[in-house]
């Protein structure tokens, strides 16, 4: 217990043997509550006629003075007879006569019975106080208690969720990544192959794969969202599996097919000034084998700018980055 509990525990006692005292102080003096006032002054009733004097000549009774006490008690005769003044009605108020109050009862004593049951009472009190801190003690430790419930549950969601991120960020890290590369044909001058390789640590199986050619005037003309509603699809790419490390060619050009792709001599001289420039992109949509069959497929979009000229040709990586991502 703390100072504050054992002061508590001290003061409740107290406080009731004063309670109990005042209890026991007037179940001993029943006559105390009822007393009247000590010293009350009242008026002196007026004396009744005698047997001799009836009707409205009855005189009002005063008391005599303490010298004409006195000479009665000397002479009774003179009492007897009485002078015509004492007779005669007098002017002065009544006095007022005081009458002493008599002094209170003594205490009874104090039975057997009131002593058990204040001992009870004071017992009852002191228990009672401590229930009540012990109560308090309980509901701060809960509190405390909750609290710390409280902490741990929130400690174990940031937990759980950082082994979340963890787990997600090893499962990106086994999964397959496809990257698309361009390189040059070894058999045919001035041609170009378009190659996807999985770069991750998983196999992946291509689903889809479609590409388009274009002309513009820069790479800054392209629209901000590529546009595969006429793309050309390669269906002899769906269900490759690439092995970690492992390539396939997705699109081949060369000159060959640039004047084939223009239709004219005029378009082709924009080309060949650079007027206008080919751009191919596309997009390969491929799965891992590994991963959970209900994930989405992931996505490696493409952008490659064929560079024509009068007698040689060249191909690099090229285009906006929506029209190079990786999902």
């Amino acid at each position: 217990m703390n100072w504050k509990g054992l002061a508590i525990l001290a003061l409740a006692p107290a406080l009731a043997l004063g309670s109990c005292a005042a209890w026991a102080q007037a179940a001993g003096n029943p006559g105390s509550a009822g007393q009247a006032a000590p010293a009350a002054l009242r008026p002196v009733a007026p004396r009744p006629a005698s047997a001799g004097q009836t009707g409205t000549g009855a005189q009002p009774y005063a008391p005599r003075p303490a010298g004409a006490a006195a000479a009665v008690a000397q002479n009774p005769s003179h009492a007897a007879a009485g002078s015509p003044e004492e007779n005669q009605p007098t002017d002065q108020p009544a006095p007022l006569v005081t009458y002493a109050t008599p002094p209170p009862p003594a205490p009874s004593p104090w039975a057997w019975q009131d002593r058990i049951a204040w001992i009870a009472n004071i017992v009852l009190v002191i228990f009672a106080c401590i229930g009540i801190y012990i109560g308090v003690s309980l509901l701060r430790k809960i509190d405390r208690q909750t609290q710390y419930s409280e902490s741990a549950a929130q400690a174990a969601a940031l937990s759980a969720q950082a082994a979340l991120l963890h787990a997600q960020s090893i499962v990106r890290a086994e999964r397959p990544w496809i990257l698309v590369t361009v390189e040059p044909s070894g058999k045919v001058e001035n041609r170009f192959m378009v190659m996807a390789t999985n770069r991750g640590r998983g196999p992946a199986r291509i689903i889809s794969a479609m590409d388009k050619i274009t002309t513009e005037i820069d790479q800054s003309s392209l629209p901000e969202d590529p546009d595969y509603e006429d793309a050309e699809g390669n269906p002899s790419l769906a269900g490759v599996i690439l092995l970690p490390g492992e390539s396939t060619g997705i699109k081949s050009f060369g000159r060959d097919e640039v004047r084939d792709f223009c239709g004219s001599d005029e378009k082709l001289k924009r080309v060949e000034k650079w007027e206008e420039v080919i751009l191919l992109y596309g997009k390969i949509v491929y799965e891992d084998l590994v991963g959970v069959s209900n994930e989405e497929p992931c996505e490696t979009a493409w952008c490659s700018w064929y560079i024509h000229g009068r007698q040689n040709s060249g191909m690099v990586m090229a285009g906006p980055m929506a029209y190079n991502r990786h999902s």
